[in-house]
């Protein structure tokens, strides 16, 4: 499957963009908050895009970044959102304003996005909070950001009001510590996270 398409931008449309490449023009559904992003029509532009094929049709969408793609995917992960309530989503709500309502827990913010719904947006605000960060990259999930095996931990020590990049150094530097120690090494995964939430704490508090 394809990742990107490069050609001659034909034409901006509300959730939709027309690009030119040999001789195909392809029809695109892209983000009202992307389209701006993207070249002017008649100049060349880059999208980078997803193809969602079912029984019916074959609808491409496109984004002018990876790191809005990667919310896209995300937004999809959601009970209850498909591929056309996450780009109707991103029309509505800048991705940082989404990563911070997410990440303050702001549910009346996120009930306001149209077609959402009050039980969407906690579902969403359930499987996306403290899952999500910004950086020069975009939003990533935070396991892979933070490169841990106890994600859980630091996103229930930044729950408490700790700083996330503190309570990730905390972990860090406590996983090398322990490293070495044998009666850690035999805790189940349940019982590796109770010690270290522990122990951060203490660290966090010094």
């Amino acid at each position: 499957m394809f990742n990107s398409l490069t050609g001659l931008i034909t034409g901006k449309f509300p959730q939709k963009v027309f690009l030119q490449t040999n001789g195909i023009e392809w029809d695109i559904t892209v983000p009202d908050t992307n389209i701006d992003a993207l070249p002017a029509v008649g100049q060349e532009g880059k999208i980078y895009v997803w193809m969602q094929h079912t029984e019916t049709a074959m609808t491409l969408f496109g984004f002018a970044s990876e790191k809005d793609r990667s919310l896209f995917f995300d937004l999809n992960k959601v009970e209850g959102v498909g591929p056309k309530s996450a780009v109707k989503i991103m029309c509505s709500i800048a991705r940082e304003q989404l990563v911070e309502s997410l990440d303050s827990g702001d549910l009346a913010r996120l009930e306001k996005i149209p077609g959402l719904g009050k039980k969407t947006a906690q579902k969403m605000l359930l499987a996306l909070k403290g899952k999500l960060t910004l950086d020069d990259d975009g939003p990533k999930s935070a396991q892979k950001k933070e490169d841990t095996k106890y994600p859980d931990v630091v996103s229930a020590l930044a729950d408490m009001g700790y700083d996330r990049k503190k309570a990730m150094e905390a972990i860090s530097f406590l996983e090398k510590e322990l490293a070495a120690d044998g009666e850690f090494g035999k805790k189940s995964k349940e019982g590796k996270e109770e010690i270290l939430f522990r122990r951060a704490i203490v660290e966090l508090a010094n």
